[in-house]
């Protein structure tokens, strides 16, 4: 496993620290007591696989340490989209497209910004034909 790999209870922490910011132990225990319930050892033993990893970070505060995220949510989201695309789709894109609508149908805002994407890809790939949208 690579240090850009991160097991289920590491990237819930993860997902914490980015969601609420700065946070002790206890913090993020309280934080995903129903969601993923674990004990204070085993929330400290992930953040310090975490701050190895050099995913968080961590200052002294009072008699505590306070851990925070080093990347924001979307770049390493990229890393765990790309790990599914080619681990369990294959490498193709569209499959996993398909599979996220097919669990979730998008509503009409969302399927507008996915046109300008694939407006904006379609750009990228053949400029001349994006100069006579």
């Amino acid at each position: 496993m690579t240090s850009d790999s991160l097991p289920d209870a590491e990237l819930d922490v993860l997902s914490c620290l980015w969601k609420h910011g700065e946070l002790t132990a206890r913090a993020v225990r309280e934080r995903l007591t129903t969601s993923r319930p674990m004990t204070h050892s085993a929330v400290s033993t992930l953040l310090t696989r975490l701050l190895e990893k050099g995913m968080v970070i961590r200052k002294k505060q009072g008699r505590s340490f306070v851990y925070r995220a080093v990347n924001k949510a979307q770049r390493a989201g990229r890393r765990v989209v790309s790990d599914t695309l080619n681990r369990v789709f294959g490498g193709n894109p569209a499959a996993v497209v398909s599979s996220l609508f097919e669990t979730r149908p998008p509503t009409a805002d969302e399927l507008d910004q996915l046109q300008n994407l694939v407006d904006r890809l379609r750009a990228e790939q053949d400029p001349g034909k994006g100069a006579n949208l």
